[in-house]
């Protein structure tokens, strides 16, 4: 007997009408009609079903802290970073623990099950640190949280950064994050990005550098970041973060930039939601849009994935842990709007997400952990044009959260009793 069998079911790649059977907490069939008896039996009826959303740029300790302990008026990135700089003092780990475990809640009910989040290392206290790596064990069972050891102040500009961010690394933060546009000088930047590189060569580590998160066409760590991937043998291992600069950069130096971005397997990030709110803040009209060369990265061959990046925080009063919100705002910022461009941003939160943090074990295939989402929509396009009901999220085989169908209830004469969301979408193929 199967421990549990979800029928009728379409696909992310396409498939669609088969089954999934799962034992033991892993993925033992896919194909149509497998039939035979389940403990649990689900009918998708010619639903989604996903591998769960990915969110490879975060900031968990920050999360769920609007308003404390004051607004962020000018809605800027430097007066967030400023504001955060005068919470850090104020933080308690309780506090910080709380806010994190009850974001992870809202992750699990919205079918996002892995998460990479920045966690700053700048308060010599490391006592977001500590927060974050008891979050990070008491979510295990549910949440592939990952951690990113950053120095929001600066590598170079704050006095203690390498050394905490070295004590970190040793306490079990996973990652070797950085900032070098925030340094003083650009001189210093790309050296911050030279010894992140050789610290994580060193430890065996992969690297995830806020990067060029500026209008500032000058910015161009990511240049030296490409490099010293090379250099330092990490191709595939490193991740660029928003790189926003790269949207008002000369269209020629873009040309030879992201050739040597693929040729050293750096992933980008882009963070549609934060990029459009923060960037173009010092424009009149006309404002640039900021997010990074989306489109033309992927053309290139780079793999690119988003991020959400924040939740009613000091830089973002919005957020609702949706991925999908997340990939509808790269598409419309992206002019990502032919129905295979808006697949590939299904697959920025999904697999390309998985890929750029280097996950294992994720995806429907046999073998893998049972780890999914059944959506209330048919297809890719489909989930991002509705950001739909998560009707079930699994978990090693186990239904972790499920929610109703949303439907709408009509007294109209004439008219059906109920409308649901899914049924305007053309027929597939058309």
């Amino acid at each position: 007997m199967l421990d549990l069998l979800i029928e009728n079911a379409n696909l992310a790649d396409g498939r669609t009408g088969v089954d999934i059977a799962v034992n033991a907490g892993r993925i033992v069939d896919i194909r149509p009609a497998i039939g035979g008896p389940a403990r649990t039996a689900i009918d998708a009826t010619g639903r989604l079903v996903t591998p769960p959303f990915v969110d490879p740029h975060f900031h968990m300790d920050a999360t769920l802290s609007l308003g404390l302990p004051r607004m962020n008026r000018s809605g800027t990135l430097l007066e967030g970073i400023a504001l955060w700089g005068e919470l850090k003092p104020l933080l308690t780990q309780k506090a910080v623990v709380e806010r994190a475990l009850r974001y992870c809640d809202l992750a699990v009910s919205q079918g996002l099950l892995a998460i990479r989040s920045h966690v700053d290392v700048c308060d010599d206290r490391l006592l977001a640190v500590e927060a974050l790596l008891e979050v990070r064990k008491r979510v295990a069972p549910y949440i592939d949280l990952q951690l990113v050891a950053f120095p929001q102040d600066g590598f170079y500009r704050s006095p203690t950064a390498e050394r905490n961010l070295l004590r970190a690394l040793d306490m079990g933060v996973d990652v070797v994050g950085g900032i070098p546009h925030f340094e003083r000088t650009m001189a210093d930047g790309a050296a911050s990005v030279r010894r992140l590189c050789e610290i994580a060569a060193e430890r065996g580590l992969m690297v995830d550098l806020h990067c060029d998160e500026s209008d500032d066409p000058l910015s161009r760590h990511i240049e030296t970041l490409a490099a010293e991937t090379i250099r330092t043998g990490l191709q595939g291992r490193v991740v660029g973060s928003h790189l926003t600069s790269m949207h008002s950069m000369d269209n020629y130096y873009v040309s030879k930039l992201m050739p040597l971005m693929r040729e050293a397997g750096v992933h980008a990030v882009a963070n549609p939601l934060i990029n459009i709110t923060l960037q173009g803040r010092h424009d009149s009209y006309p404002k640039r849009r900021g997010m990074t060369r989306v489109p033309e990265l992927l053309k290139a061959g780079v793999n690119v994935a988003f991020g959400h990046d924040c939740v009613m925080d000091p830089w973002y009063s919005m957020g609702s842990a949706d991925m999908l919100e997340v990939a509808s705002m790269a598409v419309h910022v992206g002019q990502m709007t032919a129905l295979d461009a808006i697949d590939t941003a299904f697959h920025c939160v999904t697999d390309r997400a998985a890929k750029a943090i280097g996950l294992e074990d994720y995806g429907l295939e046999v073998g893998r952990a049972a780890n999914f989402v059944l959506l209330q929509a048919r297809d890719t396009v489909e989930a991002i044009r509705l950001k739909p009901t998560r009707l079930a999220v699994v978990r090693n085989g186990r239904v972790i959260a499920d929610t109703p169908p949303r439907l709408a209830r009509l007294d109209l004469p004439g008219r059906p009793e109920t409308v649901d969301p899914a049924a305007y979408a053309p027929p597939r193929g058309e």
